[in-house]
């Protein structure tokens, strides 16, 4: 081979080993920073007392800047690339004073977050993505503009000569106009007097102090008013009626006009710094989804109370229909817990969603594994075993609104399942509430369920010489005089059920056509066997077994 194809070659195999070096130079450069020509040309030199190497000290000198009122050095932290070189030294100044009252207002700097190296390495953690790399743009907060929410960034930017700097990103400094517009210094708060927009405790201006208390009085005050003015015309005691769709609108809208007032004084007449907003945005968000969620779960109730009826006691009653009427309030009933529990879960995505502060808290809560989330999935794992236990009886229908039921030695009917427990009217009328759970997880007895005919047993212990014949003819008798006993002659029966040295124990069956009559019936049938029985001791050879309590026992 001659020299100079020899040389071709060698060159061709350096170039092909160059390149792909070169390649991923450039790319490691892009990951690194945004390169530009200059940073702000038509500003001039940077001053000498602005540091823009780290994330923290360009942020910090912005800082120091706005607050000696300096807004030509302050624009060197911004990136005015978006404006023609010739307009920056005019608009530079006034952008750096909007990004003050933005910070001010509407932004809080998480400064323990906010990494101190020049490359934006966050060293501190390795559960981040991007955890030990370079990084060009950090996000410092969402401010909601219209619709859409805007990010808040500040970027690393590097000129063809020199070293990287960090600024305000060119997208956040396109946003300023309109987000001072939006968030900016109302009328009134410009015709305040000097010494109000002074600074005064926790970094908040005078005029804050003491405009957040009157803003709250005010807004309680027309909450009151509003619930008053609804009341008007309106039963006091029908307050909790579940037929009246005025009762029923009454505290939605009262909790609407109260957010919508708090809104409205924070948005158009004091728009309060970023301490304050952080914590009333989420609550007007909260107020606002809130509003709504109640709105609906009080108008279907009404609606599905006029349509079904929940009276425990009319449920309760045998007859035609009324097994399929209990079928549909215990449905219906099963269904508003589901609806409840999703409207809940979408206006808690909303809120967090919508709620810059509150998204970090729910993004970490939903999507870690953290101390935090185990802690609140302990505590919450009865509400929710509850909550799943009373869906459970809805679909099996154990046991339904309504139903006459014989629980821990009570006899009961079933008033209302809610969310985490039962409600049973005791047959005195008292009210045994038992959680979910544990109704679900002990066997009762269900007189109601499939076939409302059944048999009560009346169980005497008679002596052994004692004539149960007799007793059956009286039995007999006894049961044609009764009322409401259940013509099912095949039913009734007398029976010896076992014995012992004390005597033996006859039983008596009573016929009963209806659950809620069942229990009286069986004492009248008791009483009377009883008389009988008496009747025939005194008359007859004794029927009763002649043992001292000591013994029987």
């Amino acid at each position: 081979m001659t020299p100079l194809p020899r040389l071709l070659a060698l060159a061709l195999l350096a170039l092909l080993l160059v390149l792909p070096g070169a390649g991923r130079a450039q790319d490691e450069a892009l990951d690194r920073w945004y390169e530009v020509d200059m940073v702000n040309p038509g500003l001039g030199p940077a001053p000498q007392n602005i540091d823009r190497t780290t994330p923290r000290s360009a942020l910090e000198s912005f800082l120091f800047r706005a607050d000696d009122e300096d807004w030509e050095s302050a624009a060197h932290l911004l990136d005015l690339s978006s404006i023609e070189p010739g307009e920056q030294a005019e608009l530079g100044p006034e952008r750096a004073q909007q990004f003050a009252t933005l910070m001010d207002r509407k932004i809080m700097v998480d400064w323990y977050d906010l990494r101190d190296r020049p490359d934006g390495v966050d060293a501190r953690t390795k559960d981040s993505p991007m955890a030990g790399q370079p990084r060009r743009s950090l996000l410092l907060w969402y401010v909601k503009l219209g619709d859409r929410p805007v990010p808040i960034r500040i970027n690393r930017v590097k000129p063809a000569t020199g070293e990287p700097v960090w600024l305000v990103s060119r997208q956040t400094v396109q946003a300023l106009p309109a987000l001072a517009e939006a968030y900016g210094p109302t009328e009134l708060e410009q015709l305040l007097p000097a010494p109000l927009r002074e600074r005064a405790i926790w970094g908040l201006r005078w005029w804050e102090v003491v405009a957040l208390p009157l803003v709250l009085l005010l807004t309680g005050a027309i909450g009151v008013f509003v619930n008053g003015l609804m009341s008007r015309g309106l039963n006091r005691t029908l307050r909790d009626a579940p037929y009246s769709m005025l009762v029923a609108l009454r505290g939605p809208v009262t909790l609407a006009v109260v957010t919508l007032t708090m809104s409205l004084l924070t948005r158009h007449v004091f728009v309060f710094s970023g301490r304050i907003d952080t914590i009333l945005s989420p609550l007007i968000i909260l107020g606002f989804v809130a509003t709504v969620l109640w709105l609906v779960i009080n108008v279907a109730d009404v609606f599905l109370n006029r349509l079904v009826k929940f009276d425990g006691d009319e449920l309760a009653e045998m007859g035609e229909g009324q097994e399929q009427r209990r079928n549909i309030a215990t449905r219906v009933s099963a269904a508003r817990r589901a609806v409840i529990v999703l409207v809940v879960l979408v206006g808690a995505g909303i809120v967090i969603s919508e709620a810059s502060v509150m998204r970090s808290l729910g993004i970490s809560l939903l999507a870690s594994a953290g101390t935090a989330t185990i802690i609140l999935a302990y505590a919450g794992r009865n509400v929710l075993t509850n909550i799943m236990a009373s869906l459970q009886i809805a679909l099996n229908q154990s046991a339904r609104i309504g139903d006459k039921v014989l629980f821990r030695g009570h006899l009961c009917s079933v008033e209302r399942i809610h969310f985490t427990y039962v409600q049973l009217r005791v047959w005195t009328g008292q009210r045994l509430v038992v959680p979910v759970v544990d109704f679900v997880a002990e066997p009762f007895e269900n007189w109601t369920m499939q076939e409302h005919f059944l048999i009560r047993e009346v169980v005497l212990r008679l002596s052994h010489g004692a004539r149960v014949d007799e007793l059956r003819s009286r039995y007999e008798a006894i049961l044609d005089e009764m009322e409401g006993i259940a013509d099912r002659p095949e039913s009734r029966g007398v029976y010896v059920a076992r014995h012992d040295v004390f005597g033996q124990e006859v039983l008596f069956l009573i016929p009963c056509p209806d659950p809620n009559i069942a229990w009286s019936l069986e004492c009248e049938a008791r009483e009377r066997l009883l008389a009988a029985a008496q009747e025939l001791d005194s008359t007859a050879a004794p029927i009763f077994p002649d043992a001292r309590p000591a013994e029987a026992a």
